[in-house]
């Protein structure tokens, strides 16, 4: 045995036994084992941890749920929801987590919750991130430190992982994934490179990074706003006549128009009335949230600027005419997050966060988007032996499905497996393609019918999707 293995081997015996020790004498702060909720009736049937880890000047709070089962074998997942701005509690309550809010019959109070069918806690362990700082329940020493960007937030949540699988030392060595939803693609890829560089590097704890997944996948606004055109025409939102017009007068640019182009932004206000009243994150459910713009912006040109900014209204109950809309039942949320018995069942900080969002505006604010897109590091990766899982909505004008198809063709790699459906219970539940570089893989998936976020639409199939794919069988 060499004396450069020799010292490799003695150091990873002291890294581990202080892993060990750092186990056993772990801090009451770390986080807490909640075995009950306001809500649910009688004690929870899985294991809930709610806590917060300190990253530079932040508290980044969480709530982790170890997999229903086989918790030692079966994948760990950091999820990540959208936004920015996006609580951690939107992808367990309404995306991959096991509780649901009961809103059949809601008239008040506190929501009712019950198990969700298909969960991805049946086969996954994962922690619910509130990110970037100033989300959810997380909070910064210094009102300074809520602003943050692409780049800084994606650093404190790589930051934040570290920390928390040092606390966690029995799922070190679980298969690990990154997961996210919506503009958190974004966030991913940096995340990504981060675990990678240092575990190049040597650093210890080494990672065991297997892959990452994303849904609804933002990349970059220009890539995205260019294809809602194209795809809200496909979807017979545009006359093919207008369509045509605004192709050739703007070259298949809508994003950033020159303004001496007027036959262009002629055609583009056109296409701008015929959305203004469509649901733009599921053209086929009703039009019942805002399209905010901020103040220095022009209300008509925003929405092909940026992704939009979703405001739900506030309901009373179910007697109210708009209830049947989707964004509804997020109302729910409010109720039940800043409820004084539910907090401090999660052992929320006191004084910490005045109130609770589900998305914080204010946030925002104070967010700088300092990358228009991540495509280079999505290139870098296919020279790995990552494995991805991408899905999209084939209703949702957000994050088109044609603008992810468009860069993942981009990548220049093979067509494993060409354009084919799909199947749940024998039911065509979407379209897949299967791409391949050597020991990279990627798989991308549209959900039929399903709009932004398909995990909020298709319980089953996202499970099915996901817990395939995980366990390396066929989607």
């Amino acid at each position: 045995m060499t004396p450069n293995l020799q010292l490799h081997l003695l150091a990873s015996w002291v890294f581990t036994n202080l892993l060990l020790l750092l186990f056993l004498f772990r801090n009451a702060d770390c986080g807490h084992i909640v075995k009950s909720l306001p809500g649910f009736p009688g004690e929870l049937p899985f294991k809930l941890e709610s806590g917060y880890i300190g990253v530079e000047q932040s508290e980044l709070y969480y709530l982790f749920v170890e997999s229903t089962g086989y918790p030692k074998t079966d994948p760990l997942l950091l999820y990540l929801v959208g936004g920015p701005g996006y609580s951690g509690f939107n992808g367990f309550f309404y995306q991959t987590g096991p509780l649901a809010f009961n809103d059949s019959y809601y008239n008040g109070g506190l929501p009712e919750l019950y198990l969700r069918p298909y969960p991805w806690t049946k086969t996954a362990s994962i922690i619910f991130l509130d990110a970037p700082v100033g989300t959810g329940f997380s909070y910064a020493k210094d009102p300074q430190d809520l602003v943050v960007s692409d780049t800084s937030s994606a650093r404190q949540t790589y930051k934040f992982l570290r920390k928390w699988l040092v606390e966690h030392p029995e799922y070190m060595n679980n298969r690990l994934f990154i997961a996210s939803d919506s503009y958190s693609g974004i966030a991913v890829p940096l995340i990504v490179q981060h675990i990678l560089d240092d575990n190049d590097a040597g650093m210890l704890p080494h990672l065991k990074l297997i892959g990452f997944i994303s849904g609804s996948p933002h990349q970059g606004n220009e890539l995205e706003e260019n294809a809602k055109v194209e795809v809200a025409y496909r979807l017979g939102l545009i006359a093919n006549k207008l369509y045509q017009r605004a192709k050739e007068s703007c070259n298949g640019q809508y994003y950033i128009v020159d303004p001496s182009n007027t036959e262009c932004e002629e055609a583009l206000g056109k296409i701008d009335e015929l959305l203004n009243d469509i649901f733009t994150e599921n053209v086929l459910g009703p039009q019942c949230a805002t399209v905010s713009p901020k103040p220095d912006e022009d209300e008509s040109h925003s929405a092909r600027r940026s992704l939009q900014v979703e405001k739900s209204r506030h309901f009373s109950g179910l007697s109210d005419p708009q209830w049947y809309c989707k964004n509804s039942a997020y109302v729910l949320s409010y109720a039940w997050a800043n409820n004084e018995t539910v907090k401090e069942a999660l052992h929320i900080r006191e004084g910490t966060v005045e109130k609770w969002y589900r998305c914080n505006l204010v946030q925002q604010d104070l967010y700088n988007h300092n990358l228009e897109s991540v495509f280079s590091y999505q290139k870098n990766f296919t020279e790995t032996d990552l494995q991805v899982l991408l899905y999209s909505g084939d209703h949702d004008l957000v994050v088109p499905h044609l603008a992810t198809e468009n860069w993942i063709k981009d990548l220049n790699i093979t067509e494993e497996y060409s354009w084919r459906p799909w199947f749940v219970d024998g039911q065509v539940a979407g379209y897949k393609i299967i791409y391949r570089n050597y020991a990279y893989s990627l798989t991308y998936l549209t959900f039929k019918g399903s709009g932004h976020s398909p995990t909020e639409y298709y319980n089953q199939r996202a499970y099915e999707m996901f817990a395939r794919w995980i366990h390396f069988y066929p989607v």
